[in-house]
């Protein structure tokens, strides 16, 4: 199979050295590479055991023993916030992948088929559209209960519009193409030139927009669990973390700032990632930085 992309032709070594010249996307791909590798880490080592309590050290302040000092309950800040990123990149992955594996499939679809095909779908993308992450996990809790899987089903189906939305737009101004028009007169059928054709031309606009979904998971996940409906204790959570800070504020603030800080960092740095991807391989988003 032979895959046509719509790009000047460049080598794998062009791009590399566009990419390490992005201020962008360094400073994203290095902040993305050191939350995924503390994460990994989580699995393996931290410094406390997060789901030991240990009430005689509670809220003590950052200091060489606690980096980030302790919470409440004398748990290690540093340790959970560990665990704490393997939890919302699992979440957030796995809601991305959803939507990806449904909605990039109805939006190429929509796209080939047009007429009442497209219109069933954009209204069924409206329709889920219109019920957010935090309503749809509160209706799904509501009949399964709260927990980190029903997080990631009500993520990934407020996430399935958003790519299909994306695919759609994006194939659409594939179709009307000279390449296209040509594979047509070959005698191709339209399923074979969406796999040929229009998706090799459309993974830059899904990708950059998997990384913007990706921040925007690790933040529904965040305000999930903060209200309670996402990763429930004893398992650490960023978002459950700062539901726990907000009485303690006046008197432990590093139970606050810390995680708060995790969640901008990882969100900044997944934006700058997806700016400078979109940079390098789109040329007519490229920009002189």
């Amino acid at each position: 199979m032979t895959l046509r992309f719509d790009i000047p032709e460049e080598t794998f070594a062009d791009i590399l050295v566009k990419a390490f010249t992005n201020r962008s996307f360094l400073t994203g791909f290095v902040i993305t590479i050191v939350v995924a590798a503390v994460a990994i880490v989580s699995f393996f080592w931290t410094p406390f055991d997060v789901t030991r309590l240990i009430i005689a050290d509670k809220t003590q302040a950052p200091s060489p023993a606690h980096w980030f000092g302790t919470d409440h309950f004398g748990r290690d800040i540093f340790s959970m916030i560990m665990v704490g990123a393997r939890n919302s990149i699992a979440v957030a992955l796995v809601a991305v992948g959803i939507g990806t594996g449904v909605g990039v499939p109805l939006g190429a679809l929509a796209a080939a088929r047009g007429g009442v095909v497209d219109e069933a779908v954009m209204r069924l993308n409206d329709l889920v559209f219109a019920f957010p992450a935090l309503l749809s996990a509160i209706m799904i809790t509501a009949i399964f209960g709260p927990g980190a899987l029903n997080a990631i089903i009500a993520i990934g189906i407020f996430n399935i519009p958003v790519f299909a939305r994306v695919a759609r737009a994006g194939a659409l101004a594939i179709w009307p193409r000279e390449f296209i028009l040509a594979a047509r007169a070959a005698g191709k059928g339209k399923a074979l030139i969406t796999i040929e054709h229009v998706l090799p031309n459309i993974v830059t606009l899904l990708l950059v927009q998997g990384t913007i979904q990706f921040a925007l998971g690790i933040l529904a996940e965040a305000g999930l669990s903060y209200v309670g409906l996402g990763t429930q204790p004893p398992m650490p959570s960023w978002g459950r973390m700062l539901f726990d800070a907000q009485t303690r504020m006046a008197t432990a603030p590093w139970m606050a700032i810390f995680p708060g800080m995790a969640i901008v960092v990882t969100v900044l740095g997944l934006n700058l990632l997806g700016d400078g991807i979109a940079d390098i391989l789109d040329p007519k988003s490229r920009r002189q930085r």
